[in-house]
């Protein structure tokens, strides 16, 4: 069994499913090279939910499809930013003050892309608005890294002290994101049996018709899942708040396939509520407990299926910590493993939110079929932490490697000045249509939606 298949058959065995067939991995060649085996990370998270995928097509009668690994769809689509393109320009990734910083006993790495989150990092160093790069490295180099971590974490801002894997491994944070299945899942058993019927009208290419999804999430595993469902068929309704304007590469990257919604939950939560008392599947990226928080009480609805992605999980001294990819990988030892004496590194792709997104979207799928079985919906958790864990719990690692090659640019994409990465499925040439206009959809469902232009 390839490590890729021992991926699949972790996420199955979490979840009580039986095997699936043995898809049959190819030969990466250079294409995600890393001493860790972020190819079998790519490779398995995407066998996981084409064999979710099918499942579904089987209860509905219909045939199943082979599995299909081509390396270079799933490996563009894991440095699916390095393909994108508007009027040929490429995006930049990580702002000026995101990034890896010499401390006076190591490293730091800041996330500070989000103008928000760039106010809370300088207002915890007590550095004026407008500090630049230069300004940061200087007030940093007089601090350790323990000291940064926690004065980032008291602001909301995001910066993580740079660890060995022995550190975070031994640490409650790390102990706590290792522990338990690779995708949780509990069911609800205080809210009343569900009714209802969704996916009547499911065809092998889209399994997933008339299912409705809520998404709430944005960079990355999020949104990777909640296009892997929308490419299959289910009506997604992306919803943003007006307040937090998105990164628009990103949610153009990201965002194919569905409908995008601005709405507010603190002014109207109202409509959100009756967007979700008819919703399947609500997805969300928030810190354990924020939603409820707000006022929402999903668990009440019946067979509502809640999946929710974190950075850190839901236990642990670090359970409602804000993080994205590069801060797990820092804080998880990756960073040190993938670069160099001189300086930390990082994986070739951002491919603990892929591989976590493409995990997400397979759980949601066999919820949906745990549903119809016995009426109840599920509560699915991800964490970014938990799927690092894996990463470096597996074997076969590669220090010699060679330099990971550049996505293959046959593997995009173009619609007009757009050009994305092609879906990681290789049976799919596109998505059903490119991101709509950002906020384009009125905060309702439609029937048998076809285009982000239907009204």
């Amino acid at each position: 069994m390839t490590t890729a298949q021992q991926l699949v058959h972790a996420y199955e065995t979490g979840l009580g499913l039986p095997p699936s067939s043995e898809a049959d991995v190819p030969d990466p060649g250079a294409r995600l090279a890393a001493t860790l085996p972020v190819w079998a990370l790519a490779a398995g998270s995407v066998a996981a939910v084409s064999a979710a995928a099918n499942r579904i097509r089987i209860a509905h009668g219909l045939p199943a499809r082979p599995v299909r690994l081509d390396a270079d769809r799933v490996s563009a689509a894991f440095s699916s930013e390095r393909l994108f393109r508007r009027d040929g320009s490429a995006p930049a990734f990580f702002a000026e003050l995101s990034g890896f910083f010499p401390t006076a006993d190591g490293w730091v790495r800041t996330h500070a892309n989000y103008p928000h989150h760039r106010d809370r990092l300088l207002r915890a160093l007590e550095l004026p608005a407008a500090s630049d790069a230069a300004q940061l490295t200087a007030r940093f180099s007089a601090m350790k890294g323990a000291e940064i971590e926690d004065a980032a974490a008291a602001a909301g801002a995001i910066a993580t002290r740079v660890r060995t894997e022995t550190e975070w491994a031994d640490s409650p944070m790390g102990r706590a994101a290792a522990h338990g299945a690779l995708v949780a899942v509990d069911t609800h058993d205080a809210a009343a049996p569900w009714h209802g019927e969704r996916g009547a009208s499911a065809t092998v290419e889209r399994p997933l018709t008339g299912i409705r999804v809520l998404d709430l999430t944005r960079v990355l595993a999020g949104p990777v899942a909640t296009r892997t469902l929308a490419l299959l068929g289910a009506d997604v309704l992306r919803i943003d708040p007006p307040h937090l304007p998105e990164i628009d590469w990103q949610f153009s990257d990201n965002c194919q396939g569905k409908r995008s919604t601005l709405l507010d939950l603190r002014t109207d939560l109202a409509t959100f509520e009756v967007l979700l008392d008819e919703a399947d599947v609500l997805v969300t990226g928030y810190r354990p407990g924020a939603l409820a928080a707000a006022g929402v009480r999903a668990g009440r609805r019946p067979g509502l299926i809640e999946a929710s992605v974190s950075a850190w999980g839901t236990s642990g001294p670090w359970g409602g910590r804000r993080g994205f990819d590069s801060i797990v990988q820092a804080a998880s030892g990756i960073s040190l493993l993938e670069g160099t004496p001189d300086r930390p590194g990082a994986l070739p792709a951002q491919a603990l939110d892929h591989g976590s997104g493409y995990l997400l979207a397979a759980a949601v799928m066999d919820a949906l079929l745990a549903r119809t079985d016995d009426g109840f919906g599920r509560d699915i958790r991800v964490s970014l932490a938990r799927t690092a864990s894996w990463l470096l719990a597996a074997h076969d690692r590669n220090p010699g490697h060679p330099a990971a090659t550049p996505p293959n640019s046959a593997c995009a994409v173009t619609h007009g000045e757009l050009v994305t990465a092609a879906p990681a499925l290789a049976d799919y040439d596109d998505y059903r249509w490119p991101a709509p206009p950002y906020g384009s959809a009125q905060p309702f469902w439609v029937e048998a939606p076809d285009h982000y232009h239907r009204p």
